[in-house]
Protein backbone atom coordinates (compact mmCIF):
# COMPACT_ATOMS: atom_id res chain seq x y z
CA UNK A 1 0.00 0.00 0.00
CA UNK A 2 1.34 3.37 -0.49
CA UNK A 3 0.39 5.42 1.98
CA UNK A 4 -0.44 5.07 5.90
CA UNK A 5 -3.93 3.79 6.69
CA UNK A 6 -6.06 5.46 8.77
CA UNK A 7 -6.92 3.46 12.23
CA UNK A 8 -10.42 2.70 12.78
CA UNK A 9 -9.77 3.85 16.30
CA UNK A 10 -9.03 7.22 15.37
CA UNK A 11 -12.60 7.73 13.42
CA UNK A 12 -16.40 6.15 14.23
CA UNK A 13 -18.79 5.44 11.30
CA UNK A 14 -22.59 4.57 11.15
CA UNK A 15 -25.43 4.40 8.85
CA UNK A 16 -26.85 7.51 8.08
CA UNK A 17 -30.14 8.51 6.40
CA UNK A 18 -29.90 8.23 2.36
CA UNK A 19 -32.46 10.13 0.64
CA UNK A 20 -32.17 8.00 -2.59
CA UNK A 21 -33.07 8.69 -6.03
CA UNK A 22 -31.94 8.83 -9.95
CA UNK A 23 -29.80 11.73 -11.85
CA UNK A 24 -30.44 12.25 -15.13
CA UNK A 25 -29.00 9.48 -17.50
CA UNK A 26 -26.17 10.30 -19.99
CA UNK A 27 -26.70 9.79 -23.71
CA UNK A 28 -25.32 6.83 -25.14
CA UNK A 29 -21.77 7.08 -26.31
CA UNK A 30 -20.58 6.60 -30.01
CA UNK A 31 -19.51 2.91 -31.04
CA UNK A 32 -16.26 1.68 -29.65
CA UNK A 33 -13.69 -1.32 -30.89
CA UNK A 34 -14.90 -4.59 -30.95
CA UNK A 35 -17.66 -4.20 -28.24
CA UNK A 36 -21.35 -4.58 -29.25
CA UNK A 37 -23.93 -2.83 -26.96
CA UNK A 38 -27.23 -4.05 -28.43
CA UNK A 39 -29.59 -1.00 -29.38
CA UNK A 40 -32.40 -3.23 -27.90
CA UNK A 41 -30.98 -1.71 -24.61
CA UNK A 42 -31.95 1.81 -24.90
CA UNK A 43 -35.72 0.84 -24.64
CA UNK A 44 -35.83 -1.30 -21.83
CA UNK A 45 -35.30 -5.24 -22.89
CA UNK A 46 -33.10 -7.21 -21.89
CA UNK A 47 -29.70 -8.69 -23.50
CA UNK A 48 -28.44 -12.16 -23.91
CA UNK A 49 -25.18 -13.20 -22.49
CA UNK A 50 -23.70 -13.34 -26.20
CA UNK A 51 -24.77 -9.70 -26.49
CA UNK A 52 -21.86 -8.38 -24.61
CA UNK A 53 -18.07 -8.75 -24.80
CA UNK A 54 -15.08 -7.55 -22.62
CA UNK A 55 -13.28 -4.66 -24.66
CA UNK A 56 -10.45 -5.15 -26.75
CA UNK A 57 -8.37 -1.96 -27.83
CA UNK A 58 -6.02 -2.56 -31.23
CA UNK A 59 -2.69 -0.82 -30.94
CA UNK A 60 -2.90 2.56 -32.26
CA UNK A 61 -7.03 2.58 -31.72
CA UNK A 62 -8.66 5.77 -30.12
CA UNK A 63 -9.23 6.40 -26.24
CA UNK A 64 -12.99 7.55 -26.01
CA UNK A 65 -13.48 9.56 -23.31
CA UNK A 66 -16.19 9.63 -20.90
CA UNK A 67 -19.35 11.39 -21.79
CA UNK A 68 -19.51 14.34 -19.76
CA UNK A 69 -22.58 14.57 -17.32
CA UNK A 70 -24.20 17.80 -17.21
CA UNK A 71 -23.27 19.94 -13.53
CA UNK A 72 -24.74 18.15 -10.40
CA UNK A 73 -26.72 21.40 -8.53
CA UNK A 74 -24.75 20.36 -5.40
CA UNK A 75 -26.71 21.08 -1.75
CA UNK A 76 -25.79 24.69 -0.42
CA UNK A 77 -23.26 24.82 2.66
CA UNK A 78 -24.13 26.11 6.12
CA UNK A 79 -22.85 29.88 6.63
CA UNK A 80 -23.07 29.67 10.64
CA UNK A 81 -22.42 27.71 13.41
CA UNK A 82 -26.03 25.73 14.65
CA UNK A 83 -26.71 23.83 17.45
CA UNK A 84 -27.90 20.26 17.95
CA UNK A 85 -29.11 18.42 20.24
CA UNK A 86 -28.14 14.72 20.87
CA UNK A 87 -31.25 12.32 20.63
CA UNK A 88 -32.09 8.46 20.89
CA UNK A 89 -29.37 6.00 18.84
CA UNK A 90 -27.24 8.98 17.38
CA UNK A 91 -23.57 8.73 17.16
CA UNK A 92 -20.79 11.21 16.61
CA UNK A 93 -20.14 9.80 13.42
CA UNK A 94 -23.85 10.00 12.43
CA UNK A 95 -24.05 13.63 13.35
CA UNK A 96 -20.81 14.57 11.57
CA UNK A 97 -21.95 12.90 8.55
CA UNK A 98 -25.45 14.37 8.48
CA UNK A 99 -23.98 17.77 8.41
CA UNK A 100 -21.03 17.46 6.24
CA UNK A 101 -18.13 18.21 8.86
CA UNK A 102 -15.15 16.14 9.98
CA UNK A 103 -15.76 14.18 12.77
CA UNK A 104 -11.96 15.42 14.15
CA UNK A 105 -13.32 19.18 13.74
CA UNK A 106 -16.69 17.97 15.62
CA UNK A 107 -14.60 17.11 18.56
CA UNK A 108 -12.52 19.69 19.27
CA UNK A 109 -15.12 22.24 18.47
CA UNK A 110 -16.95 20.69 21.41
CA UNK A 111 -14.08 19.26 23.46
CA UNK A 112 -15.04 16.07 23.94
CA UNK A 113 -12.81 13.68 25.27
CA UNK A 114 -14.31 10.34 24.72
CA UNK A 115 -16.28 10.78 21.54
CA UNK A 116 -17.09 7.32 22.46
CA UNK A 117 -19.97 8.59 24.31
CA UNK A 118 -22.85 10.78 24.13
CA UNK A 119 -26.06 11.35 26.46
CA UNK A 120 -29.64 12.16 24.89
CA UNK A 121 -30.22 15.49 25.63
CA UNK A 122 -26.68 16.92 25.05
CA UNK A 123 -26.28 20.02 23.33
CA UNK A 124 -23.43 20.06 20.40
CA UNK A 125 -22.26 22.93 18.71
CA UNK A 126 -22.05 21.84 14.40
CA UNK A 127 -19.71 24.17 13.06
CA UNK A 128 -20.08 25.41 10.02
CA UNK A 129 -18.44 23.45 6.77
CA UNK A 130 -14.99 25.27 5.36
CA UNK A 131 -13.89 23.38 2.72
CA UNK A 132 -10.24 24.00 1.86
CA UNK A 133 -10.30 23.25 -1.86
CA UNK A 134 -11.94 21.37 -4.06
CA UNK A 135 -11.99 17.62 -5.62
CA UNK A 136 -11.01 16.72 -8.77
CA UNK A 137 -12.87 16.49 -11.81
CA UNK A 138 -11.01 13.51 -13.23
CA UNK A 139 -13.60 10.31 -14.17
CA UNK A 140 -12.98 7.05 -12.99
CA UNK A 141 -15.76 4.46 -13.69
CA UNK A 142 -18.53 4.32 -15.80
CA UNK A 143 -21.33 4.04 -13.43
CA UNK A 144 -22.15 0.74 -15.05
CA UNK A 145 -19.01 -0.22 -14.11
CA UNK A 146 -20.15 0.09 -10.31
CA UNK A 147 -23.00 -2.02 -10.43
CA UNK A 148 -23.34 -5.61 -10.40
CA UNK A 149 -25.04 -5.23 -13.96
CA UNK A 150 -24.35 -6.66 -17.99
CA UNK A 151 -21.03 -5.73 -18.66
CA UNK A 152 -20.33 -8.71 -15.85
CA UNK A 153 -22.15 -11.13 -17.55
CA UNK A 154 -19.49 -12.50 -20.13
CA UNK A 155 -16.53 -12.02 -16.30
CA UNK A 156 -15.69 -15.32 -15.42
CA UNK A 157 -14.30 -14.28 -11.68
CA UNK A 158 -13.16 -17.63 -10.73
CA UNK A 159 -10.85 -18.25 -14.13
CA UNK A 160 -9.44 -15.06 -13.66
CA UNK A 161 -8.58 -15.53 -10.00
CA UNK A 162 -7.13 -18.29 -10.22
CA UNK A 163 -4.83 -16.63 -12.88
CA UNK A 164 -3.64 -14.09 -10.57
CA UNK A 165 0.11 -14.97 -9.17
CA UNK A 166 -0.99 -13.30 -5.83
CA UNK A 167 -2.14 -14.26 -2.20
CA UNK A 168 -5.93 -13.61 -3.57
CA UNK A 169 -5.36 -17.09 -5.74
CA UNK A 170 -4.73 -19.37 -2.63
CA UNK A 171 -7.02 -17.56 0.34
CA UNK A 172 -10.00 -19.24 2.00
CA UNK A 173 -12.25 -18.33 4.84
CA UNK A 174 -14.81 -19.45 6.90
CA UNK A 175 -18.23 -17.74 6.39
CA UNK A 176 -20.44 -19.17 8.76
CA UNK A 177 -18.85 -22.86 9.14
CA UNK A 178 -18.57 -22.76 5.57
CA UNK A 179 -14.83 -22.60 4.00
CA UNK A 180 -14.82 -20.15 1.10
CA UNK A 181 -12.17 -19.62 -1.56
CA UNK A 182 -11.59 -15.59 -2.16
CA UNK A 183 -13.59 -16.05 -6.13
CA UNK A 184 -16.87 -17.12 -3.78
CA UNK A 185 -16.32 -14.75 -1.19
CA UNK A 186 -15.78 -11.95 -3.70
CA UNK A 187 -19.02 -13.04 -5.60
CA UNK A 188 -21.12 -13.06 -2.76
CA UNK A 189 -20.32 -9.68 -1.80
CA UNK A 190 -20.87 -8.37 -6.11
CA UNK A 191 -24.45 -10.16 -5.64
CA UNK A 192 -25.66 -8.55 -2.08
CA UNK A 193 -24.49 -5.18 -2.76
CA UNK A 194 -24.82 -5.22 -6.41
CA UNK A 195 -20.95 -4.26 -6.87
CA UNK A 196 -19.02 -5.07 -10.04
CA UNK A 197 -16.75 -7.73 -9.13
CA UNK A 198 -14.13 -5.64 -11.63
CA UNK A 199 -13.79 -2.88 -8.97
CA UNK A 200 -13.72 -4.82 -6.43
CA UNK A 201 -10.64 -6.77 -7.62
CA UNK A 202 -9.03 -3.72 -8.47
CA UNK A 203 -9.33 -2.38 -4.80
CA UNK A 204 -7.61 -5.35 -3.42
CA UNK A 205 -5.00 -5.17 -6.13
CA UNK A 206 -4.56 -0.65 -5.60
CA UNK A 207 -4.84 -1.37 -1.78
CA UNK A 208 -2.93 -4.43 -0.85
CA UNK A 209 -1.56 -5.95 -3.84
CA UNK A 210 -3.18 -9.25 -3.55
CA UNK A 211 -3.84 -10.18 -6.82
CA UNK A 212 0.25 -9.83 -7.59
CA UNK A 213 1.66 -10.19 -4.92
CA UNK A 214 1.80 -14.15 -2.82
CA UNK A 215 3.26 -12.28 0.10
CA UNK A 216 1.37 -9.44 1.44
CA UNK A 217 2.08 -8.30 5.06
CA UNK A 218 0.00 -9.41 7.66
CA UNK A 219 -1.96 -6.06 8.02
CA UNK A 220 -2.92 -6.41 4.47
CA UNK A 221 -3.71 -9.95 4.76
CA UNK A 222 -6.00 -8.93 7.39
CA UNK A 223 -7.10 -5.68 6.05
CA UNK A 224 -6.75 -5.73 2.53
CA UNK A 225 -8.78 -2.84 1.66
CA UNK A 226 -7.10 -0.99 4.44
CA UNK A 227 -9.76 -0.29 6.51
CA UNK A 228 -7.95 -1.65 10.04
CA UNK A 229 -10.65 -2.33 12.58
CA UNK A 230 -10.14 -5.53 14.58
CA UNK A 231 -14.09 -5.97 13.89
CA UNK A 232 -13.75 -5.85 10.19
CA UNK A 233 -10.37 -8.26 9.58
CA UNK A 234 -10.65 -11.04 6.70
CA UNK A 235 -11.81 -10.57 3.00
CA UNK A 236 -15.36 -10.85 3.35
CA UNK A 237 -15.59 -8.21 5.81
CA UNK A 238 -13.32 -5.89 4.34
CA UNK A 239 -15.09 -6.19 1.34
CA UNK A 240 -18.78 -6.03 2.75
CA UNK A 241 -17.86 -2.87 3.98
CA UNK A 242 -15.87 -1.20 1.12
CA UNK A 243 -19.34 -2.16 -0.93
CA UNK A 244 -21.40 -0.50 1.44
CA UNK A 245 -19.18 2.75 1.17
CA UNK A 246 -19.14 2.43 -2.69
CA UNK A 247 -22.95 2.18 -2.88
CA UNK A 248 -23.79 5.37 -0.40
CA UNK A 249 -21.42 7.42 -2.45
CA UNK A 250 -22.58 6.45 -5.59
CA UNK A 251 -26.54 6.73 -4.33
CA UNK A 252 -26.23 9.46 -2.63
CA UNK A 253 -24.93 11.70 -6.04
CA UNK A 254 -27.62 10.65 -8.11
CA UNK A 255 -29.69 12.63 -6.00
CA UNK A 256 -27.54 15.69 -5.46
CA UNK A 257 -27.43 14.37 -1.37
CA UNK A 258 -23.26 15.28 -1.57
CA UNK A 259 -21.96 18.27 -1.31
CA UNK A 260 -18.10 17.98 0.24
CA UNK A 261 -16.13 15.02 0.96
CA UNK A 262 -14.58 14.68 4.38
CA UNK A 263 -11.16 13.27 4.65
CA UNK A 264 -9.64 11.14 7.99
CA UNK A 265 -7.27 14.14 8.02
CA UNK A 266 -9.73 16.90 8.82
CA UNK A 267 -9.81 18.20 4.95
CA UNK A 268 -13.02 19.26 3.78
CA UNK A 269 -13.32 19.30 -0.25
CA UNK A 270 -15.80 20.70 -2.73
CA UNK A 271 -17.34 18.21 -4.56
CA UNK A 272 -16.47 18.76 -8.37
CA UNK A 273 -19.91 18.93 -9.96
CA UNK A 274 -18.95 17.24 -13.61
CA UNK A 275 -18.39 13.57 -11.86
CA UNK A 276 -20.64 10.60 -12.62
CA UNK A 277 -22.21 8.58 -10.11
CA UNK A 278 -19.62 5.89 -9.95
CA UNK A 279 -16.92 8.75 -9.35
CA UNK A 280 -18.62 10.02 -6.51
CA UNK A 281 -18.26 6.28 -5.36
CA UNK A 282 -14.55 5.63 -5.48
CA UNK A 283 -14.17 9.28 -4.21
CA UNK A 284 -16.23 8.38 -1.12
CA UNK A 285 -14.44 5.42 -0.49
CA UNK A 286 -11.18 6.79 -0.27
CA UNK A 287 -12.65 9.81 1.96
CA UNK A 288 -12.74 7.18 4.81
CA UNK A 289 -9.41 6.08 4.19
CA UNK A 290 -6.74 8.57 3.34
CA UNK A 291 -5.71 11.94 4.60
CA UNK A 292 -5.16 14.08 1.26
CA UNK A 293 -2.40 13.28 0.20
CA UNK A 294 -3.28 9.78 -0.30
CA UNK A 295 -6.40 10.30 -1.21
CA UNK A 296 -5.34 13.04 -4.09
CA UNK A 297 -3.42 9.87 -5.23
CA UNK A 298 -5.92 6.99 -5.26
CA UNK A 299 -8.95 8.97 -7.40
CA UNK A 300 -6.60 10.69 -9.92
CA UNK A 301 -5.05 9.36 -13.13
CA UNK A 302 -2.43 6.98 -11.59
CA UNK A 303 -4.36 5.42 -8.70
CA UNK A 304 -7.73 2.92 -8.80
CA UNK A 305 -7.80 4.22 -12.52
CA UNK A 306 -4.11 2.87 -13.41
CA UNK A 307 -4.55 -0.67 -11.46
CA UNK A 308 -8.18 -0.83 -12.76
CA UNK A 309 -7.06 -0.06 -16.61
CA UNK A 310 -3.58 -2.42 -15.98
CA UNK A 311 -6.38 -5.41 -14.90
CA UNK A 312 -8.90 -5.15 -17.14
CA UNK A 313 -8.73 -2.35 -19.68
CA UNK A 314 -10.09 0.98 -19.94
CA UNK A 315 -13.14 1.12 -17.78
CA UNK A 316 -14.83 3.51 -19.83
CA UNK A 317 -15.21 0.81 -23.01
CA UNK A 318 -17.26 -0.76 -20.61
CA UNK A 319 -19.64 1.69 -20.18
CA UNK A 320 -23.47 1.31 -20.84
CA UNK A 321 -25.05 4.81 -20.88
CA UNK A 322 -27.38 5.54 -19.51
CA UNK A 323 -27.79 2.93 -17.50
CA UNK A 324 -31.42 3.50 -16.84
CA UNK A 325 -32.99 3.59 -20.28
CA UNK A 326 -34.55 6.91 -20.61
CA UNK A 327 -38.81 6.57 -19.79
CA UNK A 328 -37.67 2.97 -17.64
CA UNK A 329 -41.00 1.80 -16.07
CA UNK A 330 -41.94 -0.66 -13.67
CA UNK A 331 -43.89 -3.93 -14.48
CA UNK A 332 -46.97 -4.56 -13.16
CA UNK A 333 -46.48 -6.26 -9.10
CA UNK A 334 -48.57 -6.96 -6.50
CA UNK A 335 -47.88 -7.03 -3.21
CA UNK A 336 -45.86 -10.18 -1.28
CA UNK A 337 -48.56 -12.20 0.29
CA UNK A 338 -51.80 -14.48 -0.54
CA UNK A 339 -55.30 -13.03 -0.94
CA UNK A 340 -57.38 -12.84 1.97
CA UNK A 341 -54.22 -12.89 4.23
CA UNK A 342 -53.85 -9.92 7.05
CA UNK A 343 -50.51 -8.86 6.66
CA UNK A 344 -49.24 -5.27 8.53
CA UNK A 345 -46.79 -2.76 6.43
CA UNK A 346 -43.84 -2.41 8.96
CA UNK A 347 -41.21 -0.31 6.85
CA UNK A 348 -41.10 2.29 4.52
CA UNK A 349 -38.22 2.75 2.16
CA UNK A 350 -34.97 2.22 3.37
CA UNK A 351 -31.57 -0.13 2.16
CA UNK A 352 -32.21 -2.60 -0.43
CA UNK A 353 -29.01 -4.46 1.20
CA UNK A 354 -27.38 -2.49 4.04
CA UNK A 355 -27.39 1.18 4.69
CA UNK A 356 -25.59 2.57 1.73
CA UNK A 357 -27.71 1.36 -1.32
CA UNK A 358 -30.58 3.32 -2.26
CA UNK A 359 -33.74 3.26 -0.23
CA UNK A 360 -35.49 0.31 -2.82
CA UNK A 361 -36.94 -1.80 0.46
CA UNK A 362 -39.79 -1.67 1.70
CA UNK A 363 -41.00 -4.17 4.93
CA UNK A 364 -44.34 -6.29 5.52
CA UNK A 365 -44.98 -8.74 8.38
CA UNK A 366 -47.83 -10.88 9.42
CA UNK A 367 -50.83 -9.72 11.21
CA UNK A 368 -50.35 -11.32 14.71
CA UNK A 369 -49.64 -10.84 18.67
CA UNK A 370 -46.78 -12.41 18.65
CA UNK A 371 -43.85 -10.30 18.36
CA UNK A 372 -40.07 -11.13 17.51
CA UNK A 373 -38.58 -13.35 15.53
CA UNK A 374 -40.92 -16.67 15.80
CA UNK A 375 -42.02 -19.30 13.16
CA UNK A 376 -44.48 -17.90 10.28
CA UNK A 377 -47.20 -20.34 8.32
CA UNK A 378 -48.10 -17.62 6.25
CA UNK A 379 -46.99 -17.30 2.91
CA UNK A 380 -44.49 -15.16 1.22
CA UNK A 381 -45.36 -15.25 -2.83
CA UNK A 382 -44.09 -13.79 -5.92
CA UNK A 383 -45.13 -10.68 -7.11
CA UNK A 384 -44.20 -11.23 -10.73
CA UNK A 385 -44.07 -13.86 -13.09
CA UNK A 386 -40.63 -15.37 -13.47
CA UNK A 387 -37.76 -17.94 -12.60
CA UNK A 388 -36.19 -18.02 -9.22
CA UNK A 389 -32.84 -17.21 -10.03
CA UNK A 390 -30.62 -17.78 -6.48
CA UNK A 391 -31.45 -18.70 -3.19
CA UNK A 392 -29.46 -18.83 0.19
CA UNK A 393 -29.41 -17.58 3.66
CA UNK A 394 -32.72 -15.64 3.38
CA UNK A 395 -32.20 -14.34 -0.25
CA UNK A 396 -34.58 -15.36 -2.97
CA UNK A 397 -33.97 -13.55 -6.21
CA UNK A 398 -36.51 -13.67 -8.79
CA UNK A 399 -35.72 -12.55 -12.61
CA UNK A 400 -39.14 -10.73 -13.98
CA UNK A 401 -41.10 -11.50 -16.88
CA UNK A 402 -42.22 -7.91 -18.51
CA UNK A 403 -45.21 -8.76 -20.51
CA UNK A 404 -44.94 -5.07 -22.13
CA UNK A 405 -41.03 -5.12 -22.63
CA UNK A 406 -39.38 -8.86 -22.74
CA UNK A 407 -39.23 -12.18 -21.06
CA UNK A 408 -36.78 -13.03 -18.06
CA UNK A 409 -33.40 -14.06 -19.56
CA UNK A 410 -32.27 -15.64 -16.68
CA UNK A 411 -29.33 -13.12 -15.74
CA UNK A 412 -29.65 -11.11 -12.00
CA UNK A 413 -27.51 -8.75 -13.83
CA UNK A 414 -29.92 -7.46 -16.18
CA UNK A 415 -33.16 -6.13 -16.48
CA UNK A 416 -35.80 -6.30 -13.61
CA UNK A 417 -35.01 -8.34 -10.57
CA UNK A 418 -37.11 -8.61 -7.44
CA UNK A 419 -35.47 -9.26 -4.17
CA UNK A 420 -37.12 -11.42 -1.49
CA UNK A 421 -35.50 -11.00 2.15
CA UNK A 422 -35.81 -12.97 5.50
CA UNK A 423 -37.22 -15.99 3.59
CA UNK A 424 -37.09 -19.13 6.14
CA UNK A 425 -35.36 -22.07 5.01
CA UNK A 426 -38.31 -24.13 5.64
CA UNK A 427 -40.57 -24.69 2.81
CA UNK A 428 -38.10 -22.58 0.69
CA UNK A 429 -38.48 -22.35 -2.86
CA UNK A 430 -35.24 -23.55 -4.92
CA UNK A 431 -33.55 -22.18 -7.57
CA UNK A 432 -34.37 -22.56 -11.14
CA UNK A 433 -38.11 -22.88 -10.49
CA UNK A 434 -40.30 -20.56 -12.58
CA UNK A 435 -42.99 -19.11 -10.17
CA UNK A 436 -46.39 -17.72 -11.45
CA UNK A 437 -47.70 -14.12 -9.63
CA UNK A 438 -49.07 -15.05 -6.33
CA UNK A 439 -47.44 -18.69 -5.73
CA UNK A 440 -45.37 -19.26 -3.10
CA UNK A 441 -42.09 -18.78 -1.99
CA UNK A 442 -41.80 -19.40 1.22
CA UNK A 443 -42.40 -18.24 4.97
CA UNK A 444 -41.38 -14.88 6.15
CA UNK A 445 -38.68 -14.80 9.29
CA UNK A 446 -35.50 -13.31 10.83
CA UNK A 447 -33.47 -15.58 8.50
CA UNK A 448 -30.51 -14.06 6.56
CA UNK A 449 -29.27 -9.98 7.75
CA UNK A 450 -30.53 -8.69 10.92
CA UNK A 451 -33.94 -8.56 12.29
CA UNK A 452 -35.56 -7.81 15.08
CA UNK A 453 -39.15 -9.44 14.39
CA UNK A 454 -40.38 -11.69 11.39
CA UNK A 455 -41.31 -10.23 8.41
CA UNK A 456 -39.75 -9.79 4.92
CA UNK A 457 -38.19 -7.39 2.93
CA UNK A 458 -38.88 -6.60 -0.73
CA UNK A 459 -36.42 -4.78 -3.07
CA UNK A 460 -35.99 -3.84 -7.09
CA UNK A 461 -33.13 -3.65 -9.18
CA UNK A 462 -32.63 -2.95 -12.51
CA UNK A 463 -29.26 -3.59 -14.42
CA UNK A 464 -28.21 -4.52 -11.34
CA UNK A 465 -28.66 -0.54 -9.82
CA UNK A 466 -30.90 -0.52 -6.65
CA UNK A 467 -34.40 1.31 -8.01
CA UNK A 468 -35.60 3.90 -4.97
CA UNK A 469 -39.12 3.02 -3.26
CA UNK A 470 -39.60 6.61 -3.16
CA UNK A 471 -38.72 8.50 -6.49
CA UNK A 472 -39.06 8.24 -10.19
CA UNK A 473 -39.99 4.85 -10.86
CA UNK A 474 -42.87 4.56 -8.62
CA UNK A 475 -42.65 0.78 -6.30
CA UNK A 476 -46.90 0.03 -6.79
CA UNK A 477 -47.60 -3.29 -5.33
CA UNK A 478 -51.48 -4.18 -6.54
CA UNK A 479 -52.10 -0.15 -6.97
CA UNK A 480 -50.33 0.88 -3.52
CA UNK A 481 -47.62 2.99 -4.50
CA UNK A 482 -44.88 3.91 -1.98
CA UNK A 483 -44.57 7.55 -0.92
CA UNK A 484 -41.67 8.31 1.54
CA UNK A 485 -40.66 10.70 4.07
CA UNK A 486 -36.87 11.17 3.64
CA UNK A 487 -36.65 9.22 6.74
CA UNK A 488 -35.55 5.48 6.45
CA UNK A 489 -38.67 3.11 7.42
CA UNK A 490 -41.04 5.91 7.36
CA UNK A 491 -43.13 6.02 4.41
CA UNK A 492 -47.01 5.40 3.28
CA UNK A 493 -48.71 3.16 0.93
CA UNK A 494 -51.89 5.09 -1.49
CA UNK A 495 -54.06 4.27 -3.01
CA UNK A 496 -57.31 5.48 -4.28
CA UNK A 497 -57.39 8.34 -1.28
CA UNK A 498 -56.81 5.68 1.04
CA UNK A 499 -53.22 6.08 3.03
CA UNK A 500 -51.65 3.54 4.92
CA UNK A 501 -48.57 4.33 7.41
CA UNK A 502 -45.44 2.13 7.58
CA UNK A 503 -45.16 1.10 11.31
CA UNK A 504 -42.67 -1.12 13.26
CA UNK A 505 -45.44 -3.16 14.94
CA UNK A 506 -49.27 -4.07 14.72
CA UNK A 507 -51.55 -1.17 14.51
CA UNK A 508 -54.95 -0.68 12.28
CA UNK A 509 -52.77 2.28 10.62
CA UNK A 510 -50.47 -0.22 8.70
CA UNK A 511 -53.35 -3.19 8.28
CA UNK A 512 -53.33 -4.62 4.80
CA UNK A 513 -54.63 -7.68 2.90
CA UNK A 514 -55.03 -8.45 -0.57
Amino acid sequence: MHWRRFRFAQWLWVGVILISGLACARSVLGSKPNWVAPDSLDQGAKPTAFSFFPPTRPPGAPIYTPTPDRPHELPPLRTEAERYIVKAGDTLGSIAFAYDVPLAQLVEVNQLSDPNILEVGQELIIPQPTPQGNSPSFKIIPDSELVYGPMTIPFDLAAFIAQQPGFIARYTEEINDQKKTAAEIVQRVAQDYSVNPRLLLALLEYQSGWLSNPNPTKEERNYPVGLVNEERKSLYRQLAWAANQLNRGYYLWRVNGLAVWNLVDGTTLRIDPTINAGTAAVQHLFAQLYPLEGWQRAVLQEGLFATYQRLFGYPFDYAIEPLLPVGLYQPPLQLPFEVGAKWVFTGGPHGGWDSGSAWAALDFAPDREAVGCVPSDEWVVAMANGPILRVGEGVVIQDVDDPQSSPADGFEQTGWVLLYMHIESRDRVAAGVYLKAGERIGHPSCEGGLASGTHVHIARKYHGEWIPADQDIPFVLDGWVSVGTGVAYDGFLQRDGVQIEAYAGQSKKNQISR
